[in-house]
C-alpha cells in the first residue's frame, strides 16, 4: 500500500463503521489475470484491509475498536513499504522493535498490536490466501508466531505476590484506619471499591460502573454482583456478567449499604443511582 493512499486514509477524520457500507467484493482469481499496474496492487491490498474491517463491524466491534485496528494496520504497512502479502516475520520483529525502541510503547500496547497484527493475517490467510497466490503470485504466511508475541504481562525476576496474610494486615489496618480518616465517605468508597477488586475480581471501570441495582442479595446464598460493564472479549463491547458475592463480598456490601451508602444523599434508595456515588453528591457522577 503506497505510504499516499495510506496518508489519504488517515486525514484524521473519525471512524464510522458506515463507510463500509458500499465496499466492492475483493477481486477472486477468476475475475482476470494477475494484477500488473500500481494502482491495481493498490486498490487490491485496500480491499483486504477494508474486508477485514468490515468483518470486525460484522462481529460486533465497536467503532473505536474498528479504528484502533485499522491505525495499527496502517502503521505496520508504512513501515513495511511493501505489499502487505510479502510481510515475513523478521517484518513483524523490526515493527515491534520499532514500537518498543522508537516509540517507547508499553509491553501491554506492543502484545496487543501484535495480536492485533495476527487476527489480521489470519484472516487474510483463512479467506484469501489462494487469491493473493493467484493474482500476486506470492504465498502468505503468518508473520506473528510464538516467538515475536510475547506473554502480555512479564513480571520479571524477584517479583512476587504478596501473600495471603500480608494481604489481610493491609486490608485490617485499612478497616481500622476508616474511623479516623479526615475524610469519612470517601476513605469508606475507597475501601470498598479496592475490596471488591480484591475479592469479586471485578476492574476498575466495572466497579465504577455498578448502580444500586446491581447488588442482587436475593440470588443465591450470599447474592450476586450484576457486573453490566464487564469486558467482553476483543472487537466486542461491554459484556455483562452475574459475579457470586463470595469471599467477604456479602458482608461488605451489607456495611456498605447499611452504615454508609445512605450518607452521600437520599438517592440511596434509588435502584439507577451509582453504587459508589461521589461525595459532591452529583446526580450525574
Amino acid at each position: 500500500m503506497a505510504a499516499k493512499t495510506l496518508a489519504d486514509m488517515t486525514d484524521g477524520r473519525p471512524w464510522r463503521a458506515d463507510v463500509l457500507a458500499g465496499l466492492a467484493t475483493v477481486r477472486s482469481p477468476g475475475s482476470g489475470p494477475r494484477l500488473r499496474t500500481t494502482q491495481e496492487f493498490e486498490d487490491f491490498e485496500q480491499e483486504l484491509v477494508d474486508q477485514y474491517l468490515l468483518a470486525m463491524v460484522g462481529a460486533g466491534s465497536v467503532d473505536s475498536t474498528v479504528a484502533a485496528e485499522r491505525a495499527t494496520i496502517f502503521d505496520f504497512v508504512r513501515l513495511l513499504g511493501e505489499p502487505v502479502w510479502t510481510t515475513q516475520a523478521a517484518d513483524a520483529d523490526r515493527y515491534l522493535s520499532w514500537l518498543r525502541r522508537e516509540r517507547r510503547r508499553q509491553g501491554s500496547t506492543v502484545h496487543s498490536k501484535a495480536v492485533g497484527l495476527a487476527q489480521f493475517f489470519g484472516f487474510l490467510l483463512a479467506r484469501y490466501q489462494g487469491d493473493i497466490h493467484a493474482l500476486t503470485g506470492s504465498v502468505l504466511v503468518q508473520p506473528i508466531d510464538e516467538f515475536n508475541r510475547r506473554a502480555k504481562c512479564d513480571t520479571g525476576a524477584g517479583r512476587v505476590p504478596y501473600s495471603t496474610p500480608e494481604v489481610e494486615v493491609l486490608f485490617s489496618g485499612w478497616r481500622g484506619s476508616l474511623p479516623e480518616a479526615g475524610k469519612f465517605l470517601p476513605a469508606a468508597r475507597g475501601y470498598l471499591a479496592v475490596s471488591l477488586w480484591r475479592r469479586a475480581g471485578l476492574r476498575i471501570s466495572e466497579s465504577a460502573g455498578l448502580d444500586v441495582r446491581d447488588w442482587r442479595p436475593d440470588l443465591g446464598e450470599f447474592g450476586k454482583l450484576h457486573v453490566g460493564l464487564g469486558k467482553g472479549s476483543r472487537w466486542r463491547g461491554p459484556k455483562t456478567r452475574l459475579s457470586p458475592c463470595i469471599d467477604g463480598v456479602e458482608p461488605s456490601l451489607r456495611w456498605w449499604f447499611t452504615d454508609v451508602r445512605h450518607q452521600f444523599g437520599e438517592d440511596y434508595a434509588d435502584p439507577d443511582a451509582p453504587l459508589l456515588p461521589s461525595e459532591r453528591r452529583d446526580p450525574q457522577t
